[in-house]
């Protein structure tokens, strides 16, 4: 029987043909500087060499056997790499810098088996864990799972070519459709005009002072996309519970006050129609591919994980998150404006992954209550640089009736019901202005046109 100890996936020539590459041409480096890392090595020794070439690289010095030993020499590491001696070895030992691109492929491919060997470790030790929740512990697998594949596959150049064709052909089918919008269409007609829809791989931003209505702006979205289109949407709801979120969806499909469902205070004359419509209402909403998870504190990779589950058994084609300040940040983060930052990339990195669009609800700082009228801007947003940079659409919600700065008597008829929409930003198409009708017994936004015309007031 043998006693030989099986060693992790490795190839200790491959490292020392690639660091020697390096060595003997200056240039061989931009050649696998994105594809491999200093982690990616086995050998101690070659991680920290490597580690140094790095930083020389990053600081546009020369990489050579003078420079890096120098560099080892100060971080008194020399001697544990093996000395001024061993970097010579390694340069005389590979003839040409030809095949460094195979070598790295050959590191890199051993560091992923040696990482799915560590995630299957702690997948198994995480099985034995017979205390901890199953959701739980899935969640935590499938994200050390992902972490290995995201490390092995990285995105690289394409060459234009290949994408002109299918760019032709996406030009040619909205022109031969007539300049109709490619993205999904929300429901909301000068909305839908002005975006073109909701776009895949696109982060939207709904912001507004609470209580003027960016959680029923994006239900009634969310609501016309999953019944009319049938586009499978996961509604996160860091605030209010699914019973909360089905009660107004409800209210706004049926066309019914709100506070009177919830209060079971519901008209039963026939001629009022309340029953029925809900009725009707509940049988749109049962066969809507709306998904609703209301855990009270989620973290970006939670919600990456949930929506990439979503994306495989339903095709998920959209995501809402309920609201983006209430996300659960990183432990370690420094200070409240970089775990935004953080969260605001992660998000729009889920929407490129997924292929999707992604809408988050935001707050607004108190500052915007200063001014009159308290009409939202950029600056508003809070922890406001990650968002407006990240964010391929903002948009605000501004009601001249849940503005403090005005009295209910002092508002007509139409202001009463009047909701604007500012798109301050739009990445890929104009910014503007959309009216819409705010009907707040039903919580629940429509059209104007249907409603009210500039020169007749709403009904009341």
């Amino acid at each position: 029987m043998s006693d030989k100890i099986k060693l992790p996936p490795q190839n200790i020539e491959a490292e020392q043909s690639l660091l020697g590459s390096i060595l003997i041409d200056k240039n061989a480096f931009d050649k696998i500087a994105d594809i491999i890392n200093a982690n990616d090595f086995y050998k101690e020794a070659h991680r920290i060499i490597f580690e140094i070439m790095v930083s020389c690289y990053s600081r546009q010095e020369p990489i050579d056997i003078l420079t890096i030993a120098n560099s080892l020499s100060e971080k008194k590491v020399l001697d544990k790499i093996g000395g001024k001696n061993y970097l010579v070895n390694l340069s005389n030992d590979v003839p040409t810098s030809g095949h460094i691109v195979q070598y790295a492929n050959i590191i890199q491919k051993k560091a992923t088996l040696r990482r799915l060997q560590e995630a299957s470790q702690e997948i198994h030790a995480l099985s034995t864990q017979e205390d901890e929740e199953v959701d739980s512990l899935l969640d935590i697998a499938e994200q050390r799972l992902f972490n290995v594949s995201q490390n092995f596959l990285k995105q690289t150049f394409v060459p234009i070519n290949s994408i002109l064709g299918d760019t032709f052909d996406r030009i040619d089918k909205l022109h031969r459709e007539g300049g109709k919008f490619k993205g999904i269409a929300t429901g909301f007609d000068d909305l839908d005009n002005l975006l073109s829809g909701l776009h895949n791989s696109d982060l939207i931003i709904i912001a507004a002072r609470p209580s003027v209505g960016k959680t029923s702006l994006a239900l009634d979205m969310a609501r016309q996309i999953a019944t009319k289109a049938k586009v499978a949407t996961g509604l996160f709801s860091l605030e209010m519970s699914k019973e909360q979120l089905v009660d107004k969806l409800l209210a706004a499909e049926a066309n019914v006050d709100l506070w009177k469902m919830r209060s079971g205070k519901l008209s039963d004359r026939e001629e009022d129609d309340d029953f029925p419509r809900l009725g009707h209402a509940m049988g749109v909403l049962s066969e809507a591919p709306i998904f609703i998870d209301d855990t009270a504190s989620l973290n970006v990779m939670e919600i990456r994980t949930k929506a990439r589950r979503l994306k495989k058994e339903h095709n998920l084609g959209l995501i809402i998150i309920d609201y983006l300040q209430l996300m659960e940040a990183r432990a370690n983060a420094e200070s409240r404006v970089q775990a935004v930052a953080e969260m605001t990339r992660a998000l729009k990195g889920i929407a490129r992954e997924l292929d999707i669009p992604v809408i988050a609800l935001s707050q607004l700082s108190r500052a915007v209550e200063m001014t009159k009228p308290a009409i939202p801007k950029l600056s508003h947003l809070r922890e406001s640089g990650s968002i407006e940079q990240d964010a391929d659409i903002v948009m605000f919600i501004y009601r001249k009736a849940a503005d403090r700065n005005y009295r209910s008597e002092e508002l007509t008829a139409q202001e009463q019901h009047l909701a604007e929409v500012f798109i301050a930003k739009h990445r890929n198409g104009p910014t503007g202005t959309v009216k819409l009708f705010f009907e707040g017994s039903k919580a629940s936004f429509r059209n104007l046109d249907k409603h009210f015309t500039e020169n007749e007031p709403p009904p009341i």
